[in-house]
C-alpha cells in the first residue's frame, strides 16, 4: 500500500468515524435510571396530550387519584357537550329575543364559551420544558416527587400568550404519572421558585 493509498484510507476511516460519533447525528435519549429525566419525559408527554385535546393519554399519564375513576371516566369529564337545539312550538308565538343592553343602550359584553372545537378555540405552540425538574415535597394529598415547569404559546387571532404550568409527577408503583397540575401565575415566576410555589412546596 503506497503512503498517499494509506493516508486517503486513514482520512475516509476518521470522516466515517466523525458521522457515527456526531452528536447532532445521533441523539441519546433520557437514561431510564434517570427519574427526573422520567418525570420530565411524562409530563411533556402529558401537557402535549391535553393540549390536542386527547383526554385518553393524558388520563392514562395520571395517577389513580387524580384520574378519579377509569381512564374513561376521566376523559370524559373533560369532554365539553355540544348543545342540541331543542325545538318548541311556541317558540315563533314568542317574541324575539334581544342582547341584554346596558341603562345608556350600549351592549353587555359575554364572553363566548370555549368548547373543543370551533373557531374559538385557540391554537397551541410546541411545549418546552422551562429548565430542570426539581424535587417538591408531599403536600396535602399529593405526594413528594417531581415538580416540573412547562411552558406553551396561545395563539389567538388577535394575540399570542404564554403559558406556563407547572405539573407535579410522582412515582406509582413501576411508573411516573402526573397528579397535580397547576397554572403559574406571575407572582410564581416573580419567587424566585416557580414551581415549588405553584405546587405549594
Amino acid at each position: 500500500m503506497t503512503r498517499r493509498t494509506a493516508a486517503l484510507v486513514l482520512a475516509a476511516g476518521l470522516a466515517l468515524t466523525g458521522c457515527s460519533t456526531d452528536a447532532a447525528d445521533d441523539p441519546k435519549k433520557p437514561d431510564p435510571a434517570d427519574p427526573a429525566a422520567q418525570a420530565l419525559a411524562v409530563a411533556l408527554d402529558y401537557q402535549q396530550a391535553a393540549n390536542r385535546l386527547d383526554w385518553h393519554t393524558a388520563c392514562r399519564l395520571s395517577t389513580a387519584a387524580k384520574r378519579r375513576g377509569t381512564v374513561q371516566e376521566c376523559a370524559d369529564r373533560y369532554v365539553v357537550p355540544t348543545p342540541e337545539p331543542t325545538p318548541s312550538s311556541s317558540a315563533s308565538s314568542l317574541s324575539p329575543m334581544h342582547p341584554p343592553t346596558y341603562a345608556d343602550g350600549s351592549p353587555v359584553r359575554t364572553l363566548t364559551p370555549r368548547t373543543p372545537s370551533g373557531p374559538e378555540r385557540a391554537q397551541t405552540g410546541p411545549v418546552t420544558a422551562q429548565g430542570a425538574p426539581v424535587t417538591v415535597p408531599a403536600v396535602g394529598e399529593h405526594p413528594a416527587g417531581y415538580g416540573v415547569l412547562l411552558a406553551y404559546q396561545v395563539i389567538w387571532p388577535a394575540e399570542t400568550t404564554t403559558a406556563r404550568v407547572a405539573l407535579r409527577v410522582v412515582a406509582e408503583g413501576e411508573n411516573w404519572r402526573v397528579d397535580e397540575f397547576e397554572d403559574v401565575e406571575d407572582g410564581d415566576m416573580a419567587s424566585g421558585d416557580p414551581i415549588r410555589s405553584a405546587l405549594g412546596g
